[in-house]
């Protein structure tokens, strides 16, 4: 026999798989647009075509302020010109997992027949629905972090080509393909733009644009500051900015410890509770007996 709630969840699980199944099969007409996507970034890329088929139904438009700030992340990690591409990607892919997984809890209430499943897997594609929207802004922080810690090893490199008699460009180019990081990888982008026939000032510049590090910035404000005045003044300019950089990367590394610091009072805490947990609840039961 059926209660009321057993009758409410049939139907709204029912509604929602039905939905989901028209989204997925009108979507299949979108299944090459994510086809050369990294299944490592985005894992379960062949169901975003679900939220795909939402997005273009509804007609959304991409301008809240949300869609405004994830553009500017996009800019930085990926580029300008694939702004318009991963703004639809990423906000296909939270709505896609999100749905599944609301679509999966009403299944598996069928299954058990207890609302709290419901509730929980519909928390779970909250937090999904959260989780995918911020991802590439915490993988922008990872990469500032990167690119701050190998910084000052950098200058003092350039600073010491320049200074044994290479200009800028040599310099530059010997010391971006010397490591592979996030911010040698940015140099070699500068290098490439420079071979393509951009001027050291112009190709600098963007380098700067695209790390979006306020340290980077003032760095290569230096370095063209540097090239105007003439290769002389550049190398003095570059071991000041040398010695500034690894007091920087001094102030870094006791960030980082206090950091580590911070993180170490979570475990802490939760044994402490846990302790707590197993003194009081003997006390209350011998209390009770």
């Amino acid at each position: 026999m059926f209660t009321i709630i057993d009758i409410v969840m049939f139907s709204s699980g029912g509604i929602l798989l039905i939905l989901y199944l028209i989204f997925f099969f009108k979507g299949l007409q979108y299944k090459d647009y994510f086809a050369g996507l990294d299944e490592d970034d985005y894992i379960l890329k062949d169901i975003y075509i679900v939220g795909l088929a939402v997005l273009r139904t509804v007609h959304y438009s991409f301008i809240s302020k949300k869609d405004r700030i994830l553009r500017q992340d996009i800019n930085i990690f990926y580029g300008k010109n694939y702004e318009d591409f991963f703004l639809v990607t990423i906000r296909s892919q939270q709505i896609s997992i999100a749905f599944t997984l609301l679509v999966l809890g009403f299944c598996l209430y069928g299954l058990a027949s207890d609302v709290l499943i419901v509730f929980v897997i519909a928390g779970f594609a909250a937090m999904a629905f959260y989780y995918f929207g911020s991802l590439l802004e915490n993988r922008i922080k990872e990469r500032s972090d990167s690119m701050l810690s190998d910084f000052s090893e950098m200058v003092s490199k350039l600073a010491l080509l320049t200074n044994a008699g290479l200009i800028l460009r040599e310099a530059w180019e010997m010391v971006a393909y010397n490591g592979e990081s996030d911010l040698y990888k940015e140099m070699q982008m500068s290098v490439e733009d420079m071979r393509n026939g951009e001027s050291e000032i112009t190709a600098i510049s963007k380098f700067a644009s695209r790390s979006m590090l306020p340290e980077i910035r003032k760095f290569s404000s230096t370095v063209v500051q540097g090239l105007e005045k003439g290769n002389q003044e550049l190398v003095y300019m570059l071991q000041e900015q040398s010695k500034e950089c690894w007091e920087l990367k001094q102030q870094l590394a006791k960030r980082q410890g206090e950091k580590a610091s911070s993180k170490l009072m979570i475990p802490m805490a939760i044994m402490f509770i846990g302790i707590l947990v197993m003194v009081v609840i003997p006390i209350f039961s011998n209390m009770g007996m």
